[in-house]
């Protein structure tokens, strides 16, 4: 990556954000350095290993995760100090090529941001969901880390994920469960993750259902009475997806109470 510690680079960075006709150049140039550096690590075996994680067909480099977490901190140690729209623009244009390792590293850089988060930057992240998101590993990765910082620092804008779940974007539907892993695994937002799983629970697509249940099994480590309760009043509509998911860390005999068949 030596293109990174070059005086033009620098230069280029400290230009970008303060004359937009430029911006869009140097916004180009670091894209296209990112996806040089990529396209040198790329890995056929790596990209067919990592497709079978899909069903459905994915864009990738196939280059090993912890060469793009690499990739993704030293790139932003170079422009850490910028504008912080400037830097989401930067990540707009990775999410826009829907390759997997590109929206990893915007991922990674929003996330990285997390200390300058402000409201407004919910809309920004919504979009980002909508337009670009359209696989699991891109929701989760984009929306434990980021949207689950985001919900912690304004939680204010928790209530949205109602609106989520109930979206025609099945990726807007797991998002609304997916955001809230992590700060359900720290015992918050319990009344709302209770809510969203009411709104999914009929949902027709497997990977919703997966996230519903995810979100109920990080909820009961800290509340395993509250969602052995809810699990238990609604296990007769409940898929079996999300039933098994959601009790995963529940001792044998409230595994057991809670997959008796349906009809007992």
């Amino acid at each position: 990556m030596s293109w990174l510690y070059g005086e033009d680079f620098k230069a280029c960075i400290r230009w970008l954000g303060k004359d937009q006709s430029f911006g869009v150049i140097v916004i180009s140039s670091i894209i296209t350095a990112i996806r040089a550096d990529l396209g040198r690590q790329a890995d056929q075996g790596t990209k067919e290993t990592a497709q079978r994680f899909f069903k459905e067909e994915v864009k990738l480099y196939g280059v090993r995760s912890a060469a793009v977490r690499n990739a993704a901190n030293e790139y932003f140690s170079k422009i850490k100090d910028e504008n912080k729209l400037a830097i989401f623009s930067l990540c707009d244009g990775l999410f826009k090529s829907d390759y997997i390792e590109e929206a990893f590293i915007a991922s990674e850089w929003a996330y990285l941001l997390r200390r300058r988060y402000e409201p407004s930057d919910f809309y920004v992240f919504e979009r980002w969901i909508g337009d670009y998101v359209n696989n699991w590993a891109k929701c989760d990765t984009f929306c434990n880390h980021t949207m689950g910082s985001f919900m912690e620092q304004y939680p204010e804008y928790v209530r949205n994920l109602k609106n989520w779940a109930k979206s025609e974007n099945m990726w807007l539907r797991r998002a609304s469960t997916v955001t809230l892993i992590l700060p359900a695994r720290k015992g918050l937002f319990l009344k709302e993750v209770l809510e969203i799983s009411d709104i999914l629970m009929g949902d027709k697509e497997d990977l919703v259902q997966k996230g519903h249940g995810w979100v109920l099994k990080e909820a009961s480590r800290r509340h395993q009475q509250e969602v052995f309760g809810y699990i238990m009043d609604r296990r007769k509509i409940m898929s079996r997806t999300a039933l098994r998911y959601a009790i995963e860390k529940m001792p044998r005999e409230m595994k057991k109470m809670a997959m008796e068949k349906k009809d007992i």
